[in-house]
């Protein structure tokens, strides 16, 4: 695989894990808080042992601020699957309009100007 893809699957993985520690527990509002925090933090915690070596990885061929984007971009690719496939939440145009916006930034921040 090459470098540069690298760190975005692991931030891909990354993301899944972490959209799971902070939505997941949604469905499953029966339950303490206190056992959601608990589940939530382990899960957490294998999205950090994918997020910092991806970060780590990937700084050797991006800025900071990309892999910052870029980690925001995929986190709205996870997110809205996770909405829509586990949540059964409709995804709106205003969604949509609102995701298209910050592809739009997310183009900024890698043009070399």
């Amino acid at each position: 695989m090459p470098a540069s893809l690298t760190p975005i699957l692991l931030l891909s993985i990354s993301n899944i894990f972490m959209t799971f520690a902070w939505y997941g527990h949604l469905k499953y509002k029966d339950q303490a808080l206190w056992v959601v925090v608990l589940a939530s933090w382990g899960i957490a915690f294998v999205e950090y042992c994918f997020a910092v070596p991806a970060n780590r990885w990937g700084s050797a061929i991006y800025s900071p601020a990309e892999l910052k984007t870029m980690q925001e971009v995929i986190t709205l690719i996870v997110f809205a699957a996770f909405s829509v496939f586990y949540l059964g939440e409709a995804l709106k145009w205003n969604h949509a309009l609102g995701f298209a916006f910050i592809a739009l930034g997310a183009y900024f921040v890698f043009q070399k100007w």
